[in-house]
């Protein structure tokens, strides 16, 4: 998905676990999701500077959450404009593909941290990667 809001993703219906990650240049939140349940649970936040430490924590969480597939949230401004955080974003989905050979589906994630605070959340980043998730999740119902 881009940030024109353009259809939902072809996913296929054998992938039913997901991985999603709210990229930030220090914290990327991180949340588990079922297609089957259609919900997801916020897990944590990745505390890493620089691709290879941030890599190195989501291939710990890949290892034990063993995902079909990987959503991140792409950042954009309101108008649905591309910033310097959408670039950085993208660049993590490569790396993500690069690395551990799983789909990753992009979501636009326009409001999710000020979602996640509103809500009271107690670490935003992971309930900000669990929006995302869910809504991914629902796009594809």
């Amino acid at each position: 998905m881009s940030g024109s809001g353009t259809a939902a993703p072809q996913v296929p219906a054998h992938q039913q676990q997901f991985l999603a990650l709210d990229f930030g240049a220090k914290r990327t939140g991180v949340a588990s999701g079922n297609r089957l349940l259609g919900t997801a649970t916020p897990l944590t936040t990745i505390r890493a500077e620089g691709a290879a430490a941030r890599l190195d924590a989501v291939q710990r969480l890949v290892a034990e959450w063993q995902p079909d597939a990987l959503v991140i949230g792409v950042p954009y401004h309101p108008d649905g404009a591309p910033h310097e955080n959408t670039v950085r974003a993208l660049k993590f989905g490569r790396q993500l593909r690069a690395r551990f050979a799983l789909p990753v589906y992009e979501v636009d994630e326009r409001y999710t941290t000020t979602e996640a605070l509103s809500q009271g959340a107690k670490d935003a980043d992971a309930a900000a990667a669990c929006i995302i998730l869910e809504q991914f999740l629902r796009s594809l119902a």
